[in-house]
């Protein structure tokens, strides 16, 4: 470019005999035609990196080449030619010193760009092909690991900048930074707080893409959609976005329900309330009644043939029922369920399965069904116990028993009108 300058400014100093005037004609020659030249080359770049690349990730099977370019890895080196020749060509305005160090620094800065433009882009890009190629991705994510080599190389550019901006050596720069480090924990308290939870949840295996957890003191019930260094994404059931920091799955408690999802069931745990005024012995006529159920009839025989047995071994006649055993409606009611729900399709049989009364209360006596259903769509799970209550609860008169129910409005007219 040294020739160049002399060349072209001695022709222009025979023409116009003015030493400053030529100097500045040189220099604005040479400046448009650096532009046009860098401009020329960035486009021929572009078009023949992006034509030999897109053929190859037409041709080949694999999806790193793709993902290479959907990133737009290939925009960044092409911007590496035209910033090459900036720097080695920075010498043209060499006739304005002050000018030609802001040209090297445009050019250094262009570089620095372009350098980290293409290390992002390979950083995203290793990203998704280690989500894309490994199976265990789900269970191991490398998302917070690569934000926080991006944040790095953020940081690291922004120094490089400044040591460029302010011709200062990068070295020192870093050496200040000792005294900067309490300001620095400071600014960056949650990314350092992220990346050691992030760590702490890929060791323990506390959270995967896709799990459904819920976490009520940060509103989110839902699937995990994405997993970063400082943040993760939960779509609740109503399709809203719940972001949580990461540091609060370590710091706070949260259900995981993926153990559930890989259990095959799903459970329902209700219980219903038996008025106790209800509860009773069964007499002859209403045990002839029950027997008409064909999942307790055996039930019903068996056990009448073994509390006979108790009774005739204590000498117990049938009037006394009240010195020895007899079967009670609630009793049975709670084998008739149990039946039901062994015979009920849905039903996990190999899972818990409990039928079971609960601490009487001023509202009854609650009978709880512990049962696991085979199907873990919500809809289809919430229909699966809609359906098995909706029985129970028609069912219970037939053993004459009530359910229990607070007095309503209507309740107190009839009363009160009595």
């Amino acid at each position: 470019m040294d020739k160049i300058n002399e060349r072209l400014y001695n022709w222009l100093f025979e023409l116009i005999h003015n030493e400053k005037l030529s100097e500045l004609i040189v220099t604005i020659l040479l400046g448009l035609s650096i532009v046009i030249i860098c401009y020329i080359v960035l486009v021929l770049a572009r078009k023949i990196l992006f034509s030999v690349f897109h053929s190859i990730a037409l041709r080949t099977k694999t999806e790193w080449d793709d993902i290479l370019f959907s990133n737009k890895t290939f925009h960044g080196v092409a911007h590496l030619f035209p910033a090459t020749l900036i720097y080695y060509w920075a010498d043209f305005a060499a006739y304005y010193p002050n000018f030609e160090d802001y040209i090297s620094k445009f050019a250094n800065i262009y570089l620095l760009i372009t350098a980290i433009w293409i290390t992002n882009a390979l950083l995203s890009s290793a990203n998704e092909i280690y989500n894309k190629s490994f199976s265990f991705s789900k269970d191991r994510p490398i998302a917070g690991f690569i934000q926080l080599v991006k944040i790095f190389l953020y940081f690291v550019g922004f120094l490089t900048l400044i040591a460029i901006i302010f011709d200062k050596e990068l070295g020192k720069l870093f050496t200040g930074l000792g005294a900067m480090a309490a300001i620095i924990m400071l600014v960056f308290k949650d990314t350092i707080l992220g990346f050691v939870a992030s760590i702490q949840i890929s060791m323990n295996d506390m959270v995967r893409m896709g799990d459904w957890i819920a976490m009520k003191s940060r509103g989110a019930d839902g699937d995990v959609i994405e997993m970063n260094l400082n943040t993760v994404k939960v779509q609740n059931w109503d399709k809203t976005i719940a972001t949580i920091p990461t540091y609060a799955l370590i710091t706070e408690s949260f259900i995981n329900w993926r153990g559930m999802e890989n259990s095959g069931g799903r459970r329902i745990k209700r219980s219903i309330n038996i008025d106790m005024n209800s509860v009773k012995f069964c007499d002859q006529e209403m045990l002839s009644k029950l027997e008409k159920f064909v999942l307790i009839k055996d039930y019903i025989e068996q056990k009448e043939l073994e509390i006979e047995n108790f009774n005739k071994e204590l000498n117990i006649s049938p009037e006394q029922h009240y010195n020895g055993r007899r079967q009670t409606n609630l009793g049975i009611f709670r084998k008739y369920l149990e039946a039901y729900l062994k015979k009920h399709p849905k039903i996990k049989q190999d899972m818990t399965f409990l039928v079971r009364h609960l601490q009487p209360t001023e509202k009854g006596l609650p009978i709880e069904i512990y049962v696991f259903s085979n199907d873990q769509v919500w809809a289809n799970y919430e229909s699966i116990q809609a359906d098995i209550f909706d029985h129970v609860l028609a069912v219970i008169p037939m053993f004459d028993l009530k359910v229990y129910q607070a007095p309503s409005g209507r309740d107190l007219d009839k009363l009160i009108s009595q």
